[in-house]
């Protein structure tokens, strides 16, 4: 077994992994799985540079990880930055700080790579299962991105569109700085038009409506996940490989688009950092269920995390 620390700093969130793990036989033993909402991205998409407090939010995060590590006594780290810090001006700010804190270089993937461990997260422990059908499409709905993978013991086609829940949120939703709550009709057909586009461009390269398994990854799908479950709290165990319904998607996206700041804030899995970005992440989820005739989604904890884990054993 190879102790190893995986982090995933995507547009919205940074999260640490540290797990003992052994590719040859396939165990994986969690020791600390941690999240902080650090915003990244914030407002990459207009000016196309990282802001100074969101980089101090997320080297805060980092001195938090980099102890962490440390305690649980870590052979390799490896830090996979995604979307925000790919399209800023800026990255390389981010990537001296990182490597200050951590001591490693902090990898910007591409939208394929990020999609190839996402797949790998989510479905090393669902190959050769007998209850679910293959090929599997895998959407991970990030902050800054989605991606789409499909298929079965190894990925045949993957793509990734910047449809992610705080792009779509801040080129929409946001005037004045604040976050047009609830939203409008017309604000609403807007994040429509674009993923709608986008799903266009991710259907040239990926058979997405081929899937036989829809798998749904992060924190938007699992959110969702907690709320048809009506769960109390967040609930980890509950929510990995539950299952929703596009009837129950979409009766919960409407709940969402109707709700004020305040009344999303009050559902009880509700993470605070998701509250004003959540509806445009589950227009996303709809719209892919819709597009592709999905009756339900196979909800995963296991993500990309679990993918960076596994590649850096």
């Amino acid at each position: 077994m190879t102790r190893v620390a995986a982090i995933d700093c995507g547009t919205n969130s940074i999260r640490l992994l540290v797990a003992d793990v052994d590719p040859a036989t396939g165990e994986f033993d969690e020791l600390d799985r941690r999240m902080r909402i650090v915003r990244l991205g914030q407002g990459v998409d207009r000016t196309g540079r990282l802001a100074p407090e969101a980089i101090e939010r997320t080297f805060e995060a980092c001195r938090e990880y980099a102890a962490r590590i440390e305690e649980l006594g870590a052979e390799r780290i490896r830090f996979v930055a995604t979307s925000a810090s790919r399209d800023a001006e800026n990255s390389d700010t981010f990537v001296r700080g990182v490597l200050d804190i951590l001591g490693v270089e902090p990898e910007v993937v591409t939208g394929d790579q990020e999609a190839q461990l996402s797949f790998d997260g989510a479905t090393k422990e669902l190959v050769g299962a007998d209850h679910l059908e293959k090929p599997y499409l895998v959407v991970d709905i990030g902050g800054g991105s989605t991606e789409f993978v499909v298929g079965d013991d190894r990925v045949l086609a993957a793509r990734s569109v910047d449809i992610g829940c705080v792009r779509m949120t801040e080129r929409h939703l946001v005037v004045d700085g604040a976050v047009v709550d609830p939203p409008t009709p017309d604000r609403i057909a807007a994040i429509r038009a674009d993923i709608g586009a986008a799903l266009d461009l991710a259907e040239e390269s990926v058979p997405i409506s081929s899937a036989a398994t829809l798998v749904g990854l992060a924190g938007t799908v699992t959110t969702i996940a907690a709320t048809a479950l009506g769960l109390a709290e967040y609930d980890s165990e509950a929510i990995h490989h539950s299952r929703v319904s596009v009837e129950q998607v979409r009766e919960i996206t409407a709940r969402l688009l109707a709700s004020t700041h305040e009344e999303r804030a009050a559902i009880p899995a509700m993470h605070p950092g998701r509250v004003d970005v959540i509806p445009s992440g589950a227009l996303v989820l709809l719209a892919l269920m819709e597009r592709t005739g999905a009756r339900e989604v196979v909800v995963s904890e296991h993500d990309i995390l679990d993918g960076i884990a596994w590649s850096a054993a």
